[in-house]
C-alpha cells in the first residue's frame, strides 16, 4: 500500500479500486500532445495531496511540449516544401521538348552547320585528355587532343573534318574519351548534345526525356540546356 493510501485509511476514506486501461496498440514509437494531456491528467488525478505536484515543473514540461509538437509540425511542413521544390511537373519537362540539352552519351549528331559540340568530364587532373570521334561502322574520323586539364567538365567542339581534312558526313557519330595523369587512368564521362524529341510522364516517379541517338534520359542526369 502507498503512502497516499494510508493518509486516506487514517482519514477514514477508502480508496476506490479503478481498472487499469489497456492501451490500444498503436503503430506509434513516441509520444504525441495527446498522449502528454492524458498522462498531465493522470498525475493531476493521483498526485498526493499532501505533496501536489510542483506547478513550475508541470508548466514546464507543457512548454517542452508544445515545443517538440511545433519542431515536428515544421519539419513536417519543409518536408513537403523540398519534395515541391526537387519535383519537376509535367508541364515544366514538356519545355524539354525541341531543345537541346547536354548530358552523358557516346552518339552524337551533328549541328545544322556541321560538326559537333561536347564535353568530358573528369573525375580528377589529367595531363592528357583525349576525343576520338568515329562513323557508325567504329572507324576513327578525328581524334582531338585536349592536353593538360583540371578536374570538372572541359568543353569542345568539331568542325566535322577528319584528319584528312574532308567532310565527314552527316553522321550519327560515336564519341569516345580517355584521360590519364602521368600515364594513370583518369575517370572520364562523355557528354553530349542532343535534341529532346518528346517527354513521358509515367504514372510515378519524375518525367523522362526520349533524346535523339540517346533513348530514354532521367532529368537529373542533364547538366546542361541548350
Amino acid at each position: 500500500m502507498s503512502d497516499f493510501d494510508t493518509t486516506l485509511g487514517s482519514l477514514g476514506i477508502a480508496r476506490t479500486a479503478t481498472a487499469t486501461p489497456t492501451p490500444a496498440a498503436s503503430n506509434s514509437q513516441g509520444l504525441n500532445q495527446s498522449d502528454f494531456l492524458k498522462l498531465m491528467t493522470a498525475q493531476l488525478k493521483n498526485q498526493d495531496p499532501f505533496s501536489p505536484v510542483d506547478n513550475t515543473q508541470m508548466v514546464a514540461q507543457m512548454a517542452q511540449m508544445s515545443a517538440t509538437s511545433g519542431i515536428a509540425d515544421m519539419n513536417s511542413t519543409l518536408k513537403a516544401i523540398a519534395a515541391k521544390l526537387n519535383a519537376t511537373s509535367s508541364s515544366d519537362a514538356m519545355g524539354y521538348v525541341g531543345k537541346t540539352v547536354l548530358t552523358e552519351g557516346g552518339t552524337a549528331y551533328p549541328r545544322s552547320s556541321g560538326g559537333i559540340a561536347g564535353a568530358v568530364e573528369l573525375g580528377a587532373a589529367a595531363t592528357d585528355v583525349v576525343v576520338n570521334i568515329s562513323d557508325a561502322n567504329g572507324s576513327v574520323l578525328r581524334t582531338l587532343s585536349l592536353g593538360a586539364q583540371s578536374g570538372g567538365t572541359v568543353n569542345y567542339d568539331w568542325d566535322g573534318k577528319t584528319a584528312a581534312g574532308t567532310d565527314a558526313g552527316a553522321g550519327p557519330f560515336k564519341v569516345e574519351v580517355a584521360a590519364a595523369n602521368n600515364g594513370a587512368t583518369v575517370a572520364a564521362k562523355s557528354l553530349v548534345w542532343a535534341p529532346v524529341e518528346s517527354v513521358s510522364t509515367p504514372a510515378s516517379g519524375n518525367p523522362v526525356l526520349s533524346v535523339t541517338g540517346l533513348g530514354s534520359v532521367q532529368l537529373s542526369a542533364v547538366r546542361s540546356i541548350g
